[in-house]
């Protein structure tokens, strides 16, 4: 078994069983926003219990992805990648046929379990499958096609609502991910850390996800308990103090979830501080634009959803091509210049007002903001994967979906508060506007930051390794990061 090159049957094969795999999670994110009150009207569910079959999936998969990724180095990257899916398709079932809110919220815990499974399984695949020279371009096509999937979710689910039940938005999952299991099974190759062992660090798993999960359940509840809330404080001492517990069990275990000496890597350490500014930018853009069309500009729910359509068309286009250019010319350029892009298209987003006009005051800075998106997203995935070896692709992913998801959350969280907002209301327009004006502006400094860092911290090319094409002879022996297990191989272009 070969490493496979882009373009080829077999890596068209493995491209999509990665993408229809990390659809199923980022679909499942926000389609159930959508079908939030068809839901509790069905159930008679509280809005606590509504609110919980949304945070309690983020929080499962939130606390769980470290050992998602470890786990793929352990025991094989496809194995765990396809238990993950299976995992995944077994709680959507459990989720369309719950007859009670508590059910519900039981088995989108369940899911958010399977997501974490799968979600960073599917980029260590890429990076442990292609050649080292169409990585980053595999990995940028993977960007714009599972945002595609992502940004396709809400519309999905108001047309399943609205045309047929709630419950669909859930049991769909089930062909899907069985056909993503089939294509996985028969065209993806298996990889793994030979290195890793088989023991589980049980000790990093329980202080991890206690770490993760209380930061991400402190912030989420963050607005509507208020910072010094006892739910809010105590959680929030709780992720302190696991993940405080986490890095010392981890310094001292023999066979760590985490090896910390991968933070000795500049690089790998520099992507992920430019992840956590980039994505928590990311997410008070995502989630306050919509809502400033809607609730200032007076946009309808629909046009407001279709309105930042735009970035996704421009990922899906770009992302490629800015993967192929990023490994052409080094990664500090493209996570320089993409930030500081986004920061330009956000200073013009925070002037969106009451009577905005689409083509005139929207269009052009969300087109902006998605050039920008597009040129930083694959680079800056390709280099967190790319900074450390191969062999361990799954702690790489695993740790930058955890940094891109725990930034999410604290933007989400904080921005609002940080933008004056405090006892206001986000559905009206006379608190919202100066409080949207202001996110904006903060979200722009996070992503001049991100271009900051990525310029002092990120090196013009990553380290290099053995080539992994050769001739019918090399004179450098080239690693195969397929099954260990199996004699070692020398990658051929007829057999990519």
């Amino acid at each position: 078994m070969t490493l496979v090159r882009y373009g080829t049957a077999t890596g068209r094969w493995v491209l999509l069983a990665t993408v229809l795999g990390s659809s199923l999670a980022f679909i499942d994110a926000t389609v159930v926003n959508i079908a939030l009150p068809a839901i509790g009207q069905g159930l008679g569910a509280p809005a606590a219990g509504l609110q919980w079959t949304v945070n309690g999936y983020a929080l499962s998969l939130a606390s769980l992805i470290l050992l998602g990724g470890a786990l793929g180095d352990r025991y094989g990257r496809r194995r765990v990648f396809q238990l993950g899916v299976g995992w995944f398709a077994a709680a959507s079932l459990l989720c369309g046929v719950a007859p009670t809110v508590e059910l519900l919220i039981g088995a989108r815990v369940l899911q958010g379990m399977g997501g974490a499974l799968l979600t960073p399984g599917a980029l260590a695949i890429l990076e442990a499958s292609f050649v080292r020279a169409d990585r980053s371009r595999a990995i940028g096509a993977w960007s714009g096609l599972a945002g595609v999937g992502g940004a396709l979710g809400p519309f999905l689910g108001g047309w399943l609502v609205q045309v047929a039940n709630w419950r669909l938005i859930f049991l769909i999952n089930v062909p899907l991910a069985l056909a993503v299991m089939a294509v996985t099974a028969r065209h993806v190759p298996e990889s793994r850390d030979a290195a890793a062992g088989t023991r589980i660090d049980v000790a990093g798993v329980l202080t991890g996800a206690a770490g993760l999960a209380g930061l991400t359940y402190g912030f989420t509840a963050w607005p509507v308990r208020g910072p010094d809330g006892p739910a809010v404080v105590a959680s929030l001492a709780v992720g302190v103090a696991g993940l405080i517990a986490f890095v010392l069990v981890e310094r001292r275990s023999a066979h760590p979830m985490l090896p910390l000496e991968v933070f000795a890597s500049r690089a790998f350490s520099a992507a992920n501080a430019v992840t956590f500014l980039v994505y928590a930018a990311n997410g008070g853009v995502f989630f306050l634009v919509v809502l400033n069309l809607q609730v200032v500009a007076g946009f309808s729910p629909l046009a407001a959803g279709v309105a930042l359509l735009p970035v996704t068309g421009l990922m899906l286009l770009l992302s490629a091509r800015s993967g192929a250019l990023a490994m052409r010319i080094g990664p500090r350029i493209p996570l320089t210049a993409g930030p500081l892009t986004c920061a330009v298209a956000l200073v013009l987003l925070s002037r969106i007002g009451p009577g905005a006009s689409y083509p005139l005051d929207v269009l052009p800075p969300v087109v902006l903001f998605g050039l920008g998106l597009a040129l930083l997203v694959a680079p800056l995935t390709a280099t967190a994967l790319g900074a450390l070896d191969d062999a361990r692709a799954g702690i790489a992913s695993g740790v930058n979906n955890a940094v891109a998801r725990a930034a999410g959350l604290l933007a989400v969280a904080v921005l609002p508060l940080a933008a004056g907002l405090g006892g206001g209301s986000l559905t009206e327009p006379e608190d919202l506007r100066p409080a949207y004006r202001s996110a904006m502006l903060l979200c722009a400094v996070l992503m001049a930051a991100g271009g900051a860092v990525a310029a002092a911290l990120v090196p013009s090319r990553l380290p290099s390794a053995a080539p992994e094409v050769a001739g019918p002879a090399p004179r450098t022996p080239v690693r195969s990061f397929c099954d260990p297990a199996g004699p070692p191989r020398h990658p051929r272009p007829d057999r990519a």
